[in-house]
């Protein structure tokens, strides 16, 4: 029960799915959790059902795309807790569209959430954590970061193979051969996941069916699948891993 205790973690988007599996799994492995959505109904009771079992917990309204969202957030998670060692860059968007009928604004959209905010947490989190001795930052990218997909995700999959790569070369950049701020970023590339939304698209048998196809260990995965890998790369057992890409797609893209 105490994989990361004392840790203070951030995890965007953490509302719901994947980010709140993982908020109330570290919290419940004793890490104090700042909770960050633009979602403030969802996100407060995130935070307050932390607070019912235990842990502490609080809930910072936050948009990725914007730097001044970035500076509040950070300014409030070290005035309540002091310090900052685990940042998850959770929070996403995906717009579904062939190319040609895909807009420029909706591409610089997708863009600005997938990856102008990993980018922009990325940054300050590395200027809260490198004068206190380091952390570990986790950013959510996805199996169509490695491999491309014939469901119209063409976008998509450039956003999260540059975070793909972006976290590689960060990760490189705060190793001890770099800047040596012992700052770890590895990246995790989950297949499609039982989220509230997804699991109202495999209501049609047809979708699950097809979805569920892609996955050769025969099942989608749950919000909890994806929480553990964030608790491990979170704490100190993951110490020698750093810019590496943690898969969790059911083997779809071993094939």
């Amino acid at each position: 029960m105490d994989r990361v205790k004392g840790k203070v973690a951030i995890i965007t988007g953490s509302a719901s799915g994947i980010g709140e599996a993982a908020a109330l799994l570290l919290a419940k492995e004793g890490a104090k959790v700042v909770v960050a959505d633009i979602d403030e109904v969802k996100g407060k009771k995130v935070a307050e059902d932390i607070r019912r079992e235990g842990g502490e917990s609080i809930f910072v309204r936050h948009d990725v795309t914007s730097e001044k969202d970035w500076s509040n957030l950070i300014e409030n998670t070290l005035l309540e807790f002091g310090k900052l060692d685990v940042l998850v860059n959770n929070a996403g968007i995906q717009i579904i569209k062939e190319v040609e009928d895909l807009s420029l604004e909706e591409w610089r959209r997708l863009m600005s959430v997938n990856l102008d905010g990993v980018f922009l947490g990325t940054k300050h989190a590395i200027i809260a954590m490198k004068g206190n001795g380091g952390g570990s930052i986790i950013n959510m990218s996805s199996v169509a970061g490695i491999i491309g997909t014939l469901d119209n995700t063409s976008a998509y999959c450039a956003s999260k193979g540059a975070v793909r790569l972006f976290t590689k070369a960060a990760a490189l950049e705060c190793s001890k051969a770099g800047r040596d701020y012992n700052i770890r970023i590895n990246s995790i590339h989950p297949g499609v996941i039982e989220t509230p939304l997804v699991a109202a698209m495999a209501e049609d048998e047809a979708v699950k069916e097809r979805m569920e196809s892609n996955h050769p260990i025969g099942f989608l995965g749950k919000p909890i699948d994806v929480a553990y890998a964030v608790l491990y790369l979170a704490s100190d057992e993951s110490r020698l891993v750093t810019g590496a890409e943690m898969v969790i797609d059911g083997g779809w893209s071993a094939r």
